[in-house]
């Protein structure tokens, strides 16, 4: 299993947010998505802070009671260090690192340049590791 890697079982193409980008919208991409949450990146696409659907429920729950404008990604998202992954990391690691207190949505970054590639959920790796037991009892 440790064979399996974490870049062939991410999304490449993930919904990601810029600090600039309206709540709003950010709602509206996680929902059309149906993914959790994600990265949110700057230029050069290095992840700079992640953007919950807690932390667009709290914005907007915010925004409607206070009757105020629309608030932008870079007012709620989590500003500290990101818990990523990269995308040469076997499934095996990753599945040990995610327990229930961490994030359900990594970001894959590039070993070398650490620019993200993707995103991956527990979700994947639930079903990577499902692969590998169904592959197995085939072998049998």
């Amino acid at each position: 299993m440790q064979s399996m890697k974490v870049e062939d079982f991410m999304h490449r193409r993930p919904v990601v947010f810029t600090e600039d980008l309206p709540i709003e919208a950010a709602v509206e991409r996680l929902l059309q998505s149906r993914q959790r949450g994600g990265p949110v990146v700057n230029t050069e696409q290095k992840v700079i802070g992640f953007l919950s659907e807690q932390d667009c429920l709290a914005a907007m729950l915010r925004d409607t009671y206070h009757k105020e404008l629309s608030a932008n990604v870079s007012d709620c998202m989590y500003r500290g260090e990101v818990l990523s992954v990269f995308a040469d990391e076997s499934i095996t690691d990753v599945a040990q690192r995610m327990d229930a207190k961490k994030p359900k949505v990594y970001p894959v970054l590039d070993g070398d340049t650490k620019q993200l590639v993707g995103v991956i959920t527990r979700t994947d790796v639930l079903a990577a590791i499902d692969q590998y037991y169904q592959d197995s009892y085939r072998r049998r």
